[in-house]
């Protein structure tokens, strides 16, 4: 842009700025302004913190719709006991791969860390059920001190809740199963109601070794619970004991294939291990057990015979065909009608034995005893007349054995 010079701007020499320096004044005062206004903004401001101090310091519960005891109420309402140990209700709002996120209505976030979230080794929060809007009572047992959150545990509840169960079991002296995890010289540790118990060689009733009944289920019974001195000692020897009290001969139990050999079948029946002798299977004759029978097999049993001194148990499903040979062809039918074909043999048993006992008793009229006409077992009674018999014609001994 071209401009007219007067004269004496022409005789002065005056030359007119570079067009960038007329430029550089303009940010200089536009610069100028936003400072103004900064200011005027920080004086509204400090003004208002001005007033709402003095508000505070003179009449602290003006304009608020409730009063200070409704305030002091509602504190209490949601404030808890934040010692190690406390139980609290919790409201899980967010999981990871090291646990889950809780609300526990406290100043900060608790945490409940991944060991912590089961009685058992979990890989993580879901696989016992740990998911956002689970509601659960925790337990305290700890602080992060970085950011004052708490540290919860479901882990020590469920523990708490075993040993009561336990000691529950022991009172009612009742026979529980158990998982062998581990054997040492001592004894076996078993799995019990999520607890691992001791149970010593000499409360062993089996004959086999620790290492032979490692990953199996047997009987146990409570012998000490202990939760303080984290004592838990278990009895396989009385568990047995009551099982082989209910083995009554002629009662049918379920059991399952243990092992198979040449002349028969070891099935366990509720920890004692009872023999199905081959010639016990069926009726109809059988060259090779592995053809009938396989071991995990479940299947229902007749007890034979229990010889507790010697700790043997015969067995039998051959008694329990309802026709020969099904054991053989349909072995479901057999299972089907064990205690129907068991009860049957009691009473064909019982029969039996009430003759046998009455064919005694006619030698043995001391007893008391007699079988009437109608072969019922009864006293002893007479069926003279009542004037009684004349024995003045019966015949000499002698006499009779000419005749």
């Amino acid at each position: 842009m071209t401009m007219a010079m007067t004269a004496s701007q022409l005789r002065w020499g005056w030359r007119p700025p570079p067009k960038q320096q007329r430029r550089r004044v303009l940010p200089v005062v536009c610069s100028i302004a936003i400072e103004n206004a900064q200011n005027k903004e920080r004086a509204k401001l400090k003004k208002l913190f001005e007033e709402a101090y003095e508000r505070c310091r003179t009449a602290p519960t003006e304009g608020v719709s409730f009063s200070l005891q409704q305030f002091t109420d509602a504190l209490d309402k949601y404030d808890f006991n934040a010692e190690i140990g406390t139980k609290v209700k919790g409201t899980v709002f967010a999981t990871d791969a090291s646990g889950a996120y809780v609300d526990i209505t406290a100043k900060s976030t608790a945490y409940l860390p991944l060991q912590e979230a089961c009685i058992h080794r979990i890989k993580n929060v879901e696989e016992a059920g740990i998911v956002p809007g689970l509601r659960e009572e925790f337990v305290i047992i700890g602080e992060n001190e970085a950011d004052d959150s708490l540290i919860l545990s479901l882990r020590s509840i469920q523990y708490d809740l075993a040993w009561e169960r336990c000691r529950q079991l022991q009172t009612e002296d009742a026979v529980v199963k158990g998982k062998v995890v581990n054997a040492n010289r001592g004894g076996l540790v078993a799995q019990v109601e999520c607890l691992k118990g001791f149970v010593p060689f000499s409360q062993i009733s089996a004959k086999s070794t620790g290492e032979e009944l490692l990953e199996k289920e047997i009987p146990f019974k409570f012998v000490e619970v202990d939760q303080e001195q984290s004592r838990l000692v278990l009895s396989h020897r009385k568990a047995v004991a009551e099982n082989q009290g209910q083995l009554g001969i002629g009662s049918v139990v379920t059991g399952s294939v243990q092992s198979i050999k040449p002349y028969g079948a070891f099935i366990d029946i509720g920890g004692i291990s009872g023999l199905l002798h081959v010639s016990q299977i069926s009726h109809d004759r059988i060259t090779d057990i592995a053809t009938v029978l396989q071991p995990g097999d479940i299947l229902k049993v007749m007890i034979l015979s229990h010889d507790r001194e010697r700790g043997r148990v015969s067995l039998s499903t051959k008694k329990l065909e309802p026709t020969p040979g099904d054991m053989i062809r349909n072995p479901k039918l057999v299972f089907e009608k064990a205690e129907e074909m068991a009860q049957t043999f009691r009473q064909r048993i019982a029969q039996a034995e009430a003759m046998a006992r009455a064919d005694m008793l006619r030698f043995q009229p001391e007893s008391g005893l007699t079988l009437s006409s109608d072969g019922i077992l009864g006293p002893l009674t007479s069926d003279l007349p009542p004037e009684g018999l004349d024995l003045s014609e019966v015949p000499p001994a002698e006499d009779m054995i000419e005749n």
